[in-house]
């Protein structure tokens, strides 16, 4: 009799840390191994020449690209007007760029290209500073580059819009955006952005929206002032490598719209931010646009001068953040106006927040 009452006692006992433990299994499920560092080598000058550009880059030493950045200097009066962002994009080795066949064209990319170009007007300010958001694990221990691009835009006043999408049970961790040729001075990517490649987001031309989940696609839009045949707009989706189980990993979207610039010669700024619950910041994106872009199709800003300066990991007051900083939580979209008024014009950004469930 005594020996069944103490054999009640130890089951009971073991149900009771059992209950224990299955109340803290949640917080383990939820633990996130994910870790970005951001790298910077700080600005490079230039252009110093009208219709010509630089390019610099940002290297992880350690970890893999999750996405990138770059902001501009551009000084002030008109002649601020002739920066741009020529690209924003990754490097197998900081210098060649991925322009050739589309599909998966990287794996396990390291280095992050900031591209600045000039328009018809130059000033010893200018400059360009790359930022690589560089990923560490213990799930997401490969990453690949898919590349997809478009001939347009050939037209003035109309966007290229291309959109690059993940392989199947892949998860889409960032991108990036690009445009040549740089003779072409009022050519430049206006728009870089997480999207689906879904009819609800119109095969990614509708963006992402604030609180989404799992986005499996970047879109790129390009923007002209004049016609040339040979202009040419790139996407790049920066995806987990194959073979990765992702079915306890989420990446969540954060955004952000705000009104303006509208007047000539003027700038504006929008940032976005991962919350607590979020995960990690593991990339952003930029535009300047006709507005309204998570709920109808991209349409272009109000001139076509219009560009950006600026997409870059941050702090809440959008300053970017310095070489090696580790807490990154925020994006910031630098944005700008030519010459003209531009009158229904907002700024856009997106954060990408991460979590591995590891």
């Amino acid at each position: 009799m005594r020996t069944r009452r103490l054999r009640r006692l130890a089951v009971g006992k073991t149900l009771v840390i059992a209950a224990a433990l299955a109340l803290a299994v949640p917080g383990v499920a939820y633990a996130n191994t994910v870790g970005v560092t951001v790298k910077t080598p700080g600005a490079t000058a230039g252009p110093a020449s009208t219709f010509s550009e630089i390019s610099t880059n940002a290297h992880c030493t350690s970890g893999l690209i999750s996405g990138g950045g770059i902001n501009q200097a551009i000084g002030t009066g008109t002649s601020s007007n002739g920066n741009k962002i020529n690209g924003t994009s990754p490097s197998p080795d900081g210098s060649t760029e991925y322009t050739g066949s589309t599909g998966v064209v990287g794996t396990d990319v390291a280095y992050w290209l900031g591209i600045g170009g000039s328009g018809g007007a130059v000033n010893a300010d200018f400059s360009s500073t790359p930022y690589a958001l560089c990923l560490t694990s213990n799930l997401i221990n490969h990453t690949q580059v898919v590349m997809n691009k478009i001939a347009a835009p050939t037209t003035s006043g109309t966007v290229g819009l291309v959109t690059a999408t993940c392989p199947a049970n892949t998860r889409l961790l960032g991108g990036g955006a690009r445009i040549t040729p740089a003779s072409v001075g009022s050519l430049k990517p206006i728009a870089s952005f997480p999207t689906f490649n879904n009819s609800a987001h119109d095969y990614g031309q509708k963006a992402a929206a604030d609180g989404e989940t799992n986005p499996d696609s970047w879109t790129a839009v390009g923007w002209n002032g004049g016609g040339n045949s040979s202009n040419t707009t790139y996407a790049y989706a920066i995806c987990s490598g194959n073979n990765i189980n992702i079915g306890g990993t989420t990446v969540k979207v954060r955004f952000s719209e705000v009104s303006g610039p509208t007047a000539a010669t003027s700038g504006q700024t929008v940032t976005a931010g991962c919350g607590q619950n979020d995960g990690k910041l593991v990339s952003g994106g930029a535009a300047i646009s006709g507005g309204s872009v998570t709920t109808t199709d991209f349409t272009g800003p109000g001139s076509v001068g219009d560009h950006l300066n600026g997409s870059y990991p941050s702090d809440s007051g959008g300053t970017p953040v310095a070489d090696g900083t580790t807490t990154a939580a925020y994006w910031t979209a630098f944005t700008h106006t030519g010459g003209g008024s531009s009158p229904s014009t907002s700024s856009d950004v997106w954060a990408l927040c991460a979590d591995d469930g590891v």
